[in-house]
């Protein structure tokens, strides 16, 4: 599956990891006055700032979407999609809210990896040219920490309600060690965003409320940042573990 899916893999990895910013900048974009008013009151700020945040957020997102699916200076994408992510946590308040934090961890992981898979790409298409071997370390150093912050996102699914519940926290934790020592990294991590997937679409089905529901829109937020994060596994699935993994050091020996 994985051999044959190589080439499609990276481009769903990329779609599913924009999600939340297309979505959230689209969003911007409609609810700009109520967006506005929110950030003056929250902040008790003049109208200008208002206006202004929602116009920086609006611009970053859907740039830096544009730029990751052209394929066009991914690298200053990453950046402009990780600027969100601090720029939201500051403006809402909401930086240190355990759930709310470990999920943009977990996003800015995804980020983090795409940007790896971006600079691996770029070296691919000069692979005649010789490759120093800090470049090579810092690469490994970046997949690890990659791969263990889109981990995180398991971590706010942790539920010990009944045995069901139980058992699935025992399938996401075993899942969870395997990916972060990198052994049979990529089989592991397609299985984890299958299963995020499922779950996904079981507890946040959105499109089934009413339009005006407000639990609509906070579905749709969890919705689309679960996939985003969805993404981001399937990046480890595209780029593999890295130097530091067991299944690296298994070529090795």
């Amino acid at each position: 599956v994985l051999r044959r899916s190589k080439h499609l893999i990276p481009t769903v990895a990329r779609l599913c990891l924009i999600s939340t910013y297309l979505e959230d900048g689209i969003r911007m974009w409609v609810q700009w006055s109520d967006q506005a008013e929110y950030i003056q009151h929250q902040w008790n700020a003049p109208a200008v700032a208002g206006h202004s945040f929602v116009i920086a957020n609006m611009v970053l997102q859907l740039a830096g979407c544009a730029m990751v699916l052209l394929r066009c200076r991914v690298e200053i994408a990453c950046a402009m999609l990780a600027s969100v992510l601090l720029l939201q946590s500051v403006a809402y308040q909401i930086l240190w809210e355990s759930n709310f934090l470990l999920r943009n961890l977990a996003i800015g992981g995804g980020v983090l990896l795409l940007f790896v898979e971006s600079r691996v790409e770029a070296r691919s298409l000069f692979a005649g040219l010789p490759s120093t071997g800090e470049g090579g370390r810092h690469r490994r150093w970046l997949l690890l920490s990659g791969r263990l912050l889109v981990l995180l996102m398991l971590a706010t699914l942790a539920r010990f309600d009944t045995a069901v519940y139980m058992l699935n926290f025992g399938i996401d934790l075993l899942l969870v060690l395997l990916i972060a020592v990198g052994y049979k990294t990529k089989l592991c991590a397609l299985a984890a965003s299958l299963k995020l997937l499922i779950i996904n679409l079981i507890a946040n089905p959105w499109w089934s409320l009413a339009a005006t529901s407000t639990r609509r829109d906070v579905m749709r937020f969890d919705f689309f940042q679960t996939m985003s994060v969805i993404g981001g596994l399937l990046l480890v699935v595209a780029v593999g573990p890295g130097g530091v993994s067991l299944d690296e050091r298994k070529k090795r020996f």
